[in-house]
């Protein structure tokens, strides 16, 4: 009788989402089974639940969720290199590169990955494949909790920040939203040495919890001075760089005013409303950029996780719960109401 495993499944063609029994996989050639520990809900697979984001490039009727993935090597197949051993603690990369397409075959830089938990089965099992040039070794101190966040909510907020929007030492950065991503962003920006760190969220809390996390100032979007408040922290300069996390246009036009001469805005959350700016002479006038931004490189998930082995990054206020797997639904739905302002709710198979 085959193994039986339990995983939480999107239909595809329904829109349903259960936690069910399916057969627990086996690797093929260059492939690894992982024993998840630990796997992350994103807002993104809340979206993918919801049915206001669709996969784009899976020819399946269901797949398995989650793309934020870490636990130990269960079972090797064939071809894979040496090194890679049962027991050892991994993480999973959140996409892998298609292997067919014309990027891929002339070995170009390629971002239009497939991605883990959308177009091919995920980590919200109790088993995962995984091809082995997506595992990412994780250092013994570095919990499994902790680990499964870094490929997509900080990964992704690091890879805006050091690579789309070339953060400077020394230079003002303001988050507006901190959220999974947002409360990463000022962890990092204070890491990268930007300052002062301004971090802008309507809630309380949030603002509270940005604080605690390392921004120097803290400001409700909807006090009519936030603009004022920004230029007096920055001594009339403004912003250098700003990072949309919610992508809501009201946050973007508000943070496109708070930009100093030359700033950048790197918009992080997606947002599908049109991008306008209200004063386009200013803005121009002010050399001023928006810049597109999606997701991370590998790279950029092995510096996270070399910086957390180094203890420069301190990734022990990111879990803010942990759920058993069968209760996935149930995660989902407190990150999508925003129970108890949550920065990653985990699943623990």
């Amino acid at each position: 009788m085959t193994a039986t495993m339990l995983a939480g499944r999107l239909d595809l063609r329904s829109g349903g989402f259960a936690v069910e029994e399916v057969p627990v996989p086996h690797p093929g050639p260059g492939q690894v089974r992982v024993k998840v520990k630990a796997a992350g809900i994103c807002l993104s697979d809340v979206h993918l639940i919801d049915g206001s984001l669709k996969p784009g490039r899976t020819t399946l009727d269901k797949v398995t969720l989650g793309h934020e993935t870490a636990g130990v090597v269960d079972a090797i197949g064939p071809d894979v290199p040496a090194g890679w051993t049962e027991g050892r603690r991994v993480l999973l990369q959140a996409g892998e590169r298609c292997g067919a397409c014309a990027d891929c075959v002339r070995f170009a830089p390629c971002r239009s990955v497939l991605t883990r938990g959308v177009d091919y089965d995920g980590g919200w099992a109790e088993f995962a494949l995984a091809s082995h040039h997506t595992l990412v070794a994780l250092p013994d101190d570095l919990p499994f909790e902790q680990a499964a966040v870094i490929p997509d909510a900080v990964s992704t907020p690091w890879a805006a920040i050091t690579a789309t929007g070339q953060v400077r030492p020394a230079r003002p950065a303001g988050v507006w939203g901190v959220g999974g991503l947002g409360a990463h962003a000022v962890q990092l920006l204070r890491l990268a040495g930007a300052a002062p760190v301004v971090a802008v969220d309507p809630l309380e809390a949030a603002r509270e919890r940005a604080l605690d996390l390392g921004a120097d100032l803290a400001l409700d979007p909807a006090d009519p001075d936030v603009r004022g408040r920004i230029l007096a922290a920055t001594s009339g300069a403004g912003l250098d760089l700003a990072l949309d996390t919610a992508g809501v246009p009201a946050v973007r036009e508000q943070a496109v005013r708070c930009l100093g001469h030359g700033g950048r805005l790197v918009l992080v959350g997606l947002g599908p409303a049109p991008l306008t700016v209200s004063d386009g002479i200013a803005f121009s006038y002010r050399e001023q950029r928006i810049l597109g931004h999606y997701g991370s490189a590998p790279a950029h998930v092995d510096e996270l996780v070399t910086l957390a082995r180094l203890h420069r990054l301190d990734l022990g206020r990111s879990v803010s719960a942990t759920l058993p797997l069968a209760e996935a639904a149930t995660g989902v739905e407190r990150l999508q109401k925003k129970e108890g302002n949550p920065v990653r709710l985990i699943l623990t198979p």
